[in-house]
Formats: C-alpha cells, sequence, structure tokens
C-alpha cells in the first residue's frame, strides 16, 4: 500500500487515491469471464474476422536491402497449421554488447556461409608428363576483410590429386574436383542463407544479427550471441529440433508471431484469445497445428473429426476399431441433439418430487356391469 506520504509528494488526494483504486477492482472484476462463457468461440472470432482486413503479403525490413518477410493472410496460415517449412525463416539474434560493431561483423563471419572459391585467389590445374593436380592460393586479404577466424597457420603446400581409381579420366576428375572445391563450405551454417548486420538507430546504433535460415541451434550456440532474447519465427523448429527450448517456448513463439503479424497491420488484439490457441496447439507437448492431421493427435472424438474433413473414413475406422465417444464436446452434442455444456448447460438441475401416492388399480371401463360384461 501507498503510504499517504507518498500519495501526497505526488499531488493526489485521499479521495482521488481510493476512487482511483475502486475503478482498478471494478476493471477487474469486469474483466473475469464469467463461468460456462464459450471462450473458443469468442476467440476465434476476434482472431478471424480482423484477419481478413490485411491485405500486405509480404513486410520489408528497415534499413535491411531486399529481405522481406511473409506477412498477412499468408503468415497466419503458416502460424496456425504449424507448418515447419515455412517461406522466409528469420532468426533475429541480439549481441552480448549490443554497441560493439567489430562484435557484429566476427559474429557475422562465424553464421555467413563462406567458400572456398571467395577466400582463394586461385584454383590452378597444373598438368605434368606423369601427374595431374589442383593448386590452391588462400587469399589473406580476403580472409581479413571477411574477419574469418584463422586457427591453423602454415607455410606448407596442399596438393589435392584425384582418386587412382575413378570411372573417368584425369582431366575429367580435375575439371569436377576444380568446380566442386569452390563451393565447399569452409566458414558459417549450411543452412543458412543470409546474414546481415541491423543497426537500430532509435536506439543509438544497436547492432542486432538477421538470420535467413532455419540452423536455430546453431545460431544460438555461436560465441557472443545472447540466447535469452534470440528469436525465430519458426515454432515448429523452436520445439522439436532437440527441444532446442522446449514447448513453452514454442507456445511463447506462437503467441508474439501472431501478435505482431496483427500489429504491423495496425490490427489490436487481445492477448488472451492468442494465449488461448497457442495453449490448443501446445497442450499435448508439441506443436500441432489447425489441420485434419493435427486434430487427429488433438482431439480423441470420432464424431469431432467427421465433422472437419474425411467423414466417411473417420467413421469406418471408428467402426472397425469399435471406438467409443463420450460425446463431451460441443460439436459432438449439436450433431445428436444434446444440450452443450457450456453456460447454463454447464450445470443439472435435480427436482425433488413428492413421495408418490398408493393408488389402487381400478376397474376398466369396458368391464363395468353397465356394459353387461363380466369378469
Amino acid at each position: 500500500m501507498f503510504r499517504s506520504a507518498q500519495v501526497h509528494a505526488h499531488c493526489v488526494s485521499h479521495s482521488q487515491f481510493v476512487a482511483f483504486l475502486e475503478a482498478c477492482c471494478l476493471k477487474l472484476r469486469k474483466a473475469v469471464v464469467e463461468p460456462g462463457t464459450a471462450v473458443g468461440a469468442i476467440a476465434a472470432t476476434s482472431i478471424g474476422e480482423p484477419s481478413t482486413q490485411m491485405t500486405l503479403k509480404t513486410f520489408h525490413f528497415a534499413g535491411v536491402a531486399s529481405m522481406n518477410i511473409t506477412q498477412g493472410v499468408p503468415r497466419i496460415k503458416e502460424i496456425i497449421n504449424a507448418v515447419k517449412a515455412i517461406s522466409t525463416p528469420i532468426i533475429t539474434a541480439k549481441l552480448v554488447n549490443c554497441k560493439d560493431e567489430k562484435l557484429a561483423r566476427q559474429v557475422k563471419a562465424r553464421i555467413d556461409v563462406t567458400t572456398l572459391g571467395e577466400i582463394c585467389d586461385y584454383i590452378e590445374e597444373v598438368n605434368m608428363p606423369d601427374n595431374t593436380f589442383l593448386l590452391l592460393k588462400l587469399s589473406t586479404k580476403r580472409i581479413r576483410i571477411l574477419h574469418l577466424e584463422i586457427t591453423i597457420v602454415g607455410k606448407s603446400m596442399m596438393v589435392i590429386r584425384p582418386p587412382s581409381e575413378s570411372k573417368f579420366s584425369k582431366s575429367i576428375t580435375v575439371q569436377i574436383m576444380k568446380q566442386t572445391l569452390q563451393r565447399v563450405v569452409v566458414k558459417g551454417l549450411a543452412n543458412v542463407k543470409r546474414c546481415v548486420i541491423h543497426a537500430d538507430e532509435k536506439h543509438g546504433d544497436e547492432y542486432s544479427i538477421i538470420v535467413e535460415g532455419n540452423d536455430f541451434r546453431g545460431v544460438l550456440s555461436q560465441p557472443g550471441i545472447d540466447g535469452r532474447f534470440t528469436n525465430f519465427n519458426n515454432a515448429l523448429v523452436v520445439a522439436e529440433e532437440i527441444k532446442v527450448l522446449g514447448i513453452e517456448a514454442a507456445r511463447t513463439c506462437v503467441i508474439n508471431e501472431i501478435i505482431g503479424t496483427m500489429e504491423a497491420h495496425g490490427i489490436g488484439l487481445d492477448r488472451r484469445h492468442v494465449m488461448l490457441l497457442a495453449d490448443v496447439m501446445t497442450y499435448r507437448g508439441e506443436v500441432l497445428g489447425i489441420t485434419r492431421n493435427g486434430l487427429v493427435k488433438m482431439k480423441e472424438s470420432v464424431l469431432l473429426l467427421a465433422s472437419f474433413e474425411k467423414t466417411m473414413d473417420h467413421l469406418f475406422e471408428a467402426a472397425f476399431y469399435s471406438q467409443k465417444d463420450p460425446i463431451h464436446g460441443v460439436s459432438e452434442c449439436i450433431i445428436l441433439g444434446i444440450p452443450i455444456s457450456i453456460g447454463t448447460g454447464m450445470f443439472k438441475l435435480h427436482q425433488q418430487l413428492p413421495e408418490p401416492r398408493d393408488i389402487s388399480p381400478g376397474i376398466p371401463i369396458f368391464m363395468r356391469p353397465e356394459f353387461g360384461l363380466k369378469v
């Protein structure tokens, strides 16, 4: 609680402070969802309705030439369907010292792919009367410009010879080796397409690394990268790739990506709706998309799966294996005409009836004496 001296120091009277607390308590009580509310339908409407207003399909990174990320409805579809191979995988890596430009260039050199052809002055074919080989000369100037770290220093000459047993002649084998050696990766991560340094001028030239690729685990393991603030826009890789960060990190990734995509189009969205969607996608311990294959792992109700896609296949399979449906969900209750367990259907009423009276059975009308019939 605030002390009275603190209240008066900020020019707030006691009555104003009490009114402020009462307003906060009132808003808190209004924010609590009533028991039995169909929060799933509300969340689906809140996410689906504004998503139809999104028109942009790509978003350009400010300050980074020719780097775009998928946005709009295609991006929302990728997140909800839990697509593993997304169109534009982007890793935003924070540095341990975000003000150090030299560190940013060193980290970029470790991540970005560098081939042998980029650091060689020449790769020549040498033909001798009794031998044929390739001669390579490394360029120390290019290595220094690319900020590559040299671990072995020597003045010896390396000679690469074709194998003694080959299907091709020596000249053809040497030509194939010459073309292949230029593409050999000597530094960097093989699954990374691009790596650029992004300078954020709003925060005083803070440097970060933007990586286009799927090797999230490799980027996290690089020296100089602060893994606590490094993000990846593919939740499936975050959760599955040898349990990089786990299911909770994947859930947070789903929430942040959906909200970020909406905010990029100026659409405000209550975070609780997205949290509910992320919980449904991750409560099984893995990221499951809202697709036919994801619902099979997510739900066990036969009628629910049949109402989505492949109706006859699900019904035939359930009949073959004698599956039972407990009829607890909304879709199953609607199909069978049973009251749904939401709202007033959350509970059941029991009426106390009076004790039954002992009524002796009477004589049937057609067996009474006035009809002339005898028993």
